[in-house]
């Protein structure tokens, strides 16, 4: 009998669809929308261009972005997802649609789907699912919702503590079972009332660029 051919996993992108009331929104299909951040379309656009992903989607809400991974990766498995957006302290934002550590209990509407997307990782704690967005791991709030995201899902998950934008700062990773070795005061200035983190800056800890593909080793 001959080997089974290799079918590698899938990279994907999901990017946070922008809302402007100035400019009328796209239908749900569209895969590109107005008022998507320069950053992230052109991390959509040249990624897709060197190789490092498969496939990329603006969307405006988790439900619409986690049923597009579970219709994408029918049949296959997922490597990585990055999601280019908002953050703050312990969660990530779609436009007014948070989400958080309450995901992973049922009754949110995107624990089932959460659930569903679980197999579809690569096993092992290989898959990885960065949240290119500012502050998610930053304070209390994003060692605990870093801790609980990766024991639900059982991948690494790698997120930031500062405010990014070209800059990206305070770039940790956590594996599933593992605590965060970085700390709760990271990024975070109390005199700053935006819960996003301090500003990226080349002086600040785990700095990389938004052309940056891959999580540097420690």
């Amino acid at each position: 009998m001959g080997r089974e051919p290799y079918i590698p996993a899938l990279r994907f992108h999901l990017l946070s669809a922008l809302y402007d009331p100035m400019i009328r929104r796209w239908s749900a299909a569209t895969r590109l929308r107005p008022g998507l951040s320069h950053a992230w379309m052109i991390g959509g656009v040249l990624y897709g261009a060197l190789g490092r992903l498969d496939d990329w989607r603006g969307v405006s809400t988790w439900d619409e972005g986690l049923d597009w991974l579970l219709a994408r990766s029918e049949g296959r498995t997922i490597s990585e997802i990055q999601f280019w957006g908002h953050g703050e302290y312990g969660c990530a934002w779609i436009e007014e649609d948070k989400l958080d550590i309450t995901a992973l209990s049922p009754g949110h509407p995107a624990y089932e789907r959460l659930v569903a997307l679980k197999p579809r990782l690569v096993p092992d704690g290989r898959a990885l699912w960065w949240f290119r967005t500012c502050g998610t791991f930053g304070t209390r709030a994003g060692h605990d919702f870093a801790r609980a995201w990766t024991r639900f899902l059982g991948c690494r998950a790698a997120g930031h503590t500062h405010a990014i934008n070209f800059l990206q700062s305070g770039l940790h990773e956590l594996a599933p079972g593992a605590e965060p070795s970085w700390s709760e005061r990271e990024g975070y200035a109390p005199d700053l009332e935006d819960p996003t983190g301090v500003p990226s800056s080349v002086f600040a800890p785990r700095t990389i660029t938004c052309l940056h593909g891959a999580v540097p080793r420690s």
